[in-house]
C-alpha cells in the first residue's frame, strides 16, 4: 500500500514565510507533496534555503508582473511530467497554474483569480474557471484520475463562510462564483473536505484587517477536488488552522494506493 499526504497552502508571499519559519514547518511536517499558491516572487528571487529543501523536488511557476500570483511544488515524489498553464496566454501570463502527472493521478495546483477588483477581474476569473473546466474534463474524459488543490477564491455554500447574508454582494460568494462550484460538482467532481466533514464554522482565510482568525470570522475558499474515479483512494481530507505565517491556513488531503 502506497500512502500519500498532500498539503496545499496560499502563503501570501512565500519569501515572507519563509521569515515566520516555513522552511523548519516543512522540514518537520514532512508531507510527500506540498502545492503552494501566492507566492509572490520568480524563482531567481528566491535563495537556497528555499529552492533546495532536502528531500523535495522543486518547481516554480511565475507571473510575468514582478510580486505577483505564483505556485510552487515541492515533492518528494518526483512527477512523470510538469507543465505550467492551459496553453492560454492571457491565463498563463499570471503563473497561476502547475499541471503534475504523478501517473496514478494528475494533480492541478492553481491560485485561481481574485474578482474583487473590478468587474473586469470579475469576468476574467469566471473565464478562468471555465477554461480550467474545460481542461480538466478532457483529461477525465480519458479516464485520468485528477486532484484539484489551491485557493479557488469562492466559498460555495452559506457554511462555508462566517458572514453569508453580509457577503452577498461580494466577489468570493456571488450567485454566479457559487453556481460554477455547482457546476464543477456537477460534472463528476468532490468536494474532499465536505466528503468527510459536514460540519460548520470550518475556514481557511481570514481577513487581517479585522483580527478575523481570533473570532474564526472566515471563510472555507481553500479547497482539495478529486474527480470521482479517485475517491476510494482517498482517506481524508482536512484544514490545518493551527499553522500561522499567512491569511490562509494549509490544507491537506490523504491518499492510498
Amino acid at each position: 500500500m502506497k500512502k500519500i499526504r498532500m498539503i496545499s497552502w496560499n502563503v501570501n508571499g512565500i519569501r515572507s514565510v519563509q521569515k515566520k519559519g516555513f522552511v523548519e514547518w516543512l522540514e518537520k511536517e514532512q508531507p510527500d507533496i506540498l502545492c503552494i499558491q501566492e507566492t509572490k516572487a520568480r524563482r531567481e528571487q528566491l535563495n537556497g534555503d528555499l529552492l533546495e529543501v532536502e528531500g523535495y523536488h522543486t518547481y516554480f511557476a511565475s507571473a510575468e508582473k514582478k510580486g505577483y500570483s505564483g505556485v510552487a511544488l515541492y515533492s518528494r515524489i518526483e512527477p512523470e511530467s510538469i507543465k505550467c498553464g492551459f496553453g492560454i496566454e492571457k491565463f498563463d501570463r499570471e503563473g497561476r497554474t502547475q499541471i503534475a502527472d504523478y501517473g496514478d493521478f494528475i494533480l492541478f495546483n492553481i491560485y485561481f483569480p481574485n474578482g474583487k477588483a473590478s468587474k473586469e477581474r470579475l469576468e476574467y476569473k469566471m473565464e478562468f474557471y471555465d477554461a480550467f473546466l474545460e481542461y480538466a474534463d478532457v483529461l477525465k474524459g480519458r479516464g485520468r484520475k485528477l486532484i484539484i488543490c489551491g485557493d479557488v477564491n469562492t466559498a460555495h455554500r452559506e457554511i462555508d463562510l462566517a458572514r453569508p447574508r453580509e457577503n452577498e454582494t461580494i466577489s468570493g460568494f456571488l450567485p454566479e462564483e457559487r453556481e460554477w462550484i455547482d457546476k464543477l460538482l456537477s460534472h463528476g467532481y468532490v468536494d474532499t473536505f465536505r466528503h468527510f466533514h459536514k460540519e460548520p464554522e470550518q475556514y481557511t482565510w481570514w481577513s487581517m484587517r479585522t483580527r478575523a482568525r481570533e473570532r474564526n470570522v472566515g471563510w472555507r475558499i481553500d479547497y482539495f477536488y478529486a474527480s470521482e474515479n479517485i475517491m476510494d483512494n482517498i482517506t481524508d481530507s482536512y484544514i490545518l488552522p493551527d499553522v500561522m505565517g499567512s491569511d490562509h491556513c494549509p490544507i491537506g488531503l490523504d491518499i492510498e494506493f
